[in-house]
């Protein structure tokens, strides 16, 4: 018998400058669980490396990943919200060995949209001359994936409430 979750554990994905950070934050504290910023679990080479505008390889993000993965383990049955690129199907298959039952919110936004982000925003290591190589390696979620997209360029607040409804709605409820 598998018991019921009733606290997610929870991946908010999608490219630079699509709104991870903030609508992480926002979901977290929505759930009364525990946020973390995924970005901070990056080895100092691999923001080095994206700061001089070099693009991260599946070699330089597998123990970063492995780290967002162990994360999302220890919180299986507390709930959770990291946000993570979680950019392909294997990156997010190696987050769900250590965490099966993890949600992914896919904040989805047209190039256009993320460019003015990224131009706008201050103080980020990630260089918006990275962003075509993201959206280059962005797989959508697929049918055997928990989780759903959501249009980025609504307010994060309905983000949040979207995202809240689809995991109390998901099939596996």
């Amino acid at each position: 018998m598998t018991e019921e979750v009733t606290v997610p554990v929870v991946v908010v994905m999608g490219v630079s400058g699509c709104g991870k950070s903030t609508v992480g934050r926002l979901l977290a504290e929505a759930l009364q669980v525990e946020y973390a910023e995924g970005d901070d679990f990056h080895p100092v080479e691999n923001i080095a490396k994206m700061a001089a505008g070099v693009p991260l390889t599946d070699a330089d993000r597998a123990p970063w990943l492995d780290i967002v993965a162990a994360w999302l383990g220890q919180r299986q049955g507390h709930g959770g919200v990291v946000s993570c690129s979680a950019l392909k199907h294997s990156y997010r298959d190696r987050l769900r060995v250590a965490a099966p039952e993890t949600f992914f919110v896919h904040l989805a936004a047209s190039r256009d949209e993320l460019a003015q982000r990224m131009a706008a925003r201050r103080g980020h290591f990630m260089p918006s001359s990275l962003l075509d190589s993201q959206l280059a390696a962005l797989e959508e979620l697929s049918a055997d994936e928990r989780g759903i997209a959501v249009d980025a360029t609504r307010a994060p607040a309905e983000l949040v409430r979207e995202a809240m409804a689809a995991w109390e709605t998901r099939p596996d409820a």
